[in-house]
């Protein structure tokens, strides 16, 4: 869920006066970090180690590569960038050298950042704020791969072949220099660097032969237009799935080499019940989208536009009928495995925004370069899924319950008013109904109703303190 700037947009049927959404936002988002216990600041301790910690610089343990030409490619508002990426040839392989925020060299194991990063496990996003993982100082400071200066980072080289299989070729500690920020928003084609699109289609015909889909779905977007605030799906630009596509061909060759080493934390996601698709299928009649039935679910989802408001309510009903993922140390009997990637997966290019991330990157650093894996990071294998669920939690119910707020503050002018929806979901509770237009899910007292059912619904009452939508079924 996002909080926009003003955009030049159609009006839409989900709005609230200005001064009136804006109270009422203000108040219930703070309602929301008083409930969830999001951290406001740091304390001394890890606030006066970031600093000092921003004070060091890199020495003989870091390579030289300030002459690749890096460039980060973010949000235009992201200051904590975690990863720059540069490109060459090497024969019919298109190498990627990967640079990641260098972490590990500014927090030390069992110091006061590293502490208090355990407590949060992730950043915890609102709208036009965040609860950092890691001290501004830090991740939006002297371990952000900003385009001011040469800057220490982990640098991942992947190969990547015509086939798409990505291949680890070696992790180094080096230096680098950033020579853009360049945004999701406003990229040009000629802004990057000319073997990105041939990698792209590489790792996208990967996933077509591995029978994946790229699991990146819409987002709910809260935005001010002409005065209104709407809220609606946000589709996802090709900038930002060519740029995932970078980190989705390294995490899964550094998974391979954890693997192949015995060792490591990978990112796990069970496959959807049977159950699970038939529903998704009778969701999918229900929006008026065409399911082949000799169509996997993986190249259905890979068929739709996230542009489309329908496509993009059902790759919302997918993330939900799929379950979560979750982070498994290795296990001598078990392959991990992550169903929406269709490969084994590991979480390596986000170190800022993930306490997992950093210690999967101290573990590839010895791997990769002949050396033991160090023993608190072994240590901490077996204790990180327990801390980064907690995390996660906490901002999944954050990022849920701000979703639920601007749903009743934007709909609290509309009572009375009747949508058109489509059951997703139901249990004893009732049944879970998307509306399209505008873009809310809501709970409705309905009986025999099957997931799939077209219904037509009214809104009854709206609570923005209790952050609580009530609809009646009419039809």
């Amino acid at each position: 869920m996002r909080i926009g700037p003003k955009r030049s947009l159609a009006r839409g049927p989900a709005r609230a006066t200005p001064q009136r959404a804006d109270r009422a936002l203000d108040a219930g988002l703070q309602r929301i970090r008083e409930q969830f216990h999001v951290p406001s600041g740091f304390p001394p301790a890890a606030a006066l180690g970031a600093v000092q910690a921003a004070g060091r610089r890199p020495g003989p343990t870091h390579v030289d590569r300030t002459d690749r030409p890096f460039v980060t490619l973010d949000p235009a508002g992201s200051t904590d960038l975690d990863q720059a990426f540069a490109l060459e040839r090497a024969g019919a392989d298109v190498v990627l050298h990967y640079a990641i925020a260098d972490v590990g060299f500014f927090v030390d194991h069992g110091d006061a950042v590293d502490g208090e990063a355990w407590t949060r496990g992730v950043t915890v996003y609102l709208p036009a704020e965040r609860a950092r993982l890691y001290p501004a100082t830090l991740s939006e400071g002297a371990a952000s791969l900003l385009p001011d200066g040469p800057r220490p980072a982990v640098v991942f080289t992947v190969r990547v072949d015509e086939a798409g299989a990505a291949r680890l070729d070696g992790v180094e500690r080096a230096l680098v220099r950033s020579h853009a920020k360049l945004a999701y928003e406003t990229v040009r084609p000629a802004d990057l660097p000319p073997e990105l699109h041939d990698l792209a289609r590489r790792v996208d015909a990967a996933e077509d032969a591995r029978g994946a889909p790229r699991v990146e779905f819409p987002e709910q977007e809260l935005v001010e237009v002409d005065g209104h605030w709407e809220l609606r799906f946000d589709p996802r630009l090709p900038s930002e799935d060519v740029n995932a596509g970078l980190s989705l061909a390294t995490n899964i060759a550094v998974a391979d080499a954890l693997l192949a080493a015995r060792t490591g934390l990978f990112r796990v996601m069970a496959e959807p019940t049977e159950a699970a698709v038939r529903r998704l299928r009778q969701t999918a009649r229900a929006f008026g989208l065409t399911w082949p039935a000799t169509q996997s679910l993986a190249e259905f989802q890979r068929s739709l536009s996230t542009a489309e408001p329908r496509a993009a309510a059902f790759l919302l009903a997918v993330r939900r009928a799929g379950g979560g993922a979750s982070y498994a140390p290795y296990r001598p009997d078990a392959t991990p495995w992550h169903a929406a990637m269709a490969a084994t997966y590991a979480h390596a290019t986000a170190p800022l925004r993930r306490l997992a991330d950093r210690y999967v990157v101290e573990a590839m650093l010895a791997i990769a370069n002949g050396r033991a894996v160090p023993d608190e990071v072994t240590a901490a294998f077996a204790d990180l899924p327990a801390a980064m669920a907690k995390g996660e939690q906490r901002a999944n119910s954050v990022e849920r319950a701000v979703i639920d707020l601007a749903e009743a503050v934007l709909l609290s002018e509309r009572v009375g008013a009747v949508f058109d929806g489509v059951v997703v979901d139901e249990d004893q509770r009732g049944a879970v109904v998307q509306l399209v237009d505008p873009a809310v899910m809501a709970r409705v007292a309905a009986n025999s109703v099957e997931p799939g059912d077209p219904v037509r619904v009214k809104l009854v009452d709206v609570d923005p303190v209790a952050r609580t939508i009530e609809f009646s079924r009419i039809g």
